[in-house]
């Protein structure tokens, strides 16, 4: 019987176990933390996502500001609102909601972040630790991954993982933490010679390519632990869309130990683990140990 990984359940708990820390923390050192995000446009999509992101981080007893910026905004404009949230002690986490307009360097904006706050991982120097297994900051989605699999499977040791997609928001990352847990892992892409075979071997696939439903039943081990991190819409023949994965539900389900669906997988754990680097860095940036 496999067993359907229940993110949104998993992040609510996520969530309510940061809300009480959060509370001791108020309590006992009088420091809430607090999440700025900056917003860069009208692109829908950000827009749902940044209202979802300050509505459960006001829900967590944190401190949530949003800076909502035209997209004619100039990048010295835009480096000049992340330098006054660098040096404003009551803001613990900053957020560039990506992507940002084509005349804005992203990764200039990204670097410009004090790396101590920057909640998403994606500075170099944040990059930088988390590939050689130093103390850091873990990009979300990797971040609740890997959570996951921890708490399904126990210990990941010895494991063989494969990581389909090399992207350096989530495939990169992915692989890391996955070395760090001393999994076997292999990085697979679009030129990868065989690419099912290569999956067949592994005990644990998280799928990130951005292709829907590319991974099929007969891809995958019998037993082995799938993590879908695609998000993709797609055309029902009635002319309806849905949000399927990067891999096929219907059969690799019958085949695998345990799977995450989509939507209701990684998704809701991104927000969380966003909510969990800031309560992080808030502690961090104070000089107290995170709430027990």
């Amino acid at each position: 019987m496999t067993t359907i990984i229940d993110g949104k359940a998993f992040s609510a708990n996520l969530r309510g176990e940061l809300a009480r820390r959060v509370g001791i923390l108020k309590q006992n050192h009088s420091v809430t933390p607090g999440l700025a995000v900056v917003l860069v446009g009208e692109d829908p999509a950000s827009q749902v996502y940044v209202r979802s992101k300050g509505k459960q981080t006001a829900e967590a007893g944190m401190k949530s500001v949003e800076h909502k910026l035209d997209a004619a905004t100039s990048q010295e404009e835009v480096l000049k609102l992340i330098e006054a949230l660098n040096n404003d002690p009551s803001i613990h986490g900053i957020l560039v909601q990506l992507p940002l307009p084509k005349h804005i360097h992203e990764e200039s904006v990204i670097n410009s972040i004090n790396i101590d706050k920057d909640v998403d991982g994606f500075h170099l120097s944040n990059v930088g630790r988390l590939s050689i297994g130093a103390d850091g900051i873990v990009p979300c989605t990797p971040l609740g991954s890997i959570m996951m699999l921890k708490d399904h499977l126990g210990s990941l040791s010895g494991l063989k993982a494969i990581v389909l997609g090399r992207s350096n928001i989530v495939g990169k990352p992915m692989a890391a933490l996955l070395l760090q847990e001393s999994c076997t892992v292999t990085i697979a892409h679009s030129r990868t010679k065989d690419l099912a075979a290569e999956c067949r071997e592994a005990d644990i696939v998280v799928a990130a390519v951005g292709r829907p439903e590319m991974v099929k039943g007969d891809w995958i081990k019998p037993g082995a632990t799938v993590i879908d991190v695609g998000i993709n819409r797609i055309q029902n023949t009635d002319g309806s869309t849905k949000l399927v994965g990067d891999v096929e539900f219907s059969s690799v389900s019958l085949v695998a130990g345990a799977i995450t669906p989509v939507p209701g997988g990684v998704g809701p754990m991104t927000i969380a683990c966003l909510l969990h680097n800031t309560l992080q860095q808030a502690c961090r940036l104070n000089g107290v140990d995170v709430p027990e």
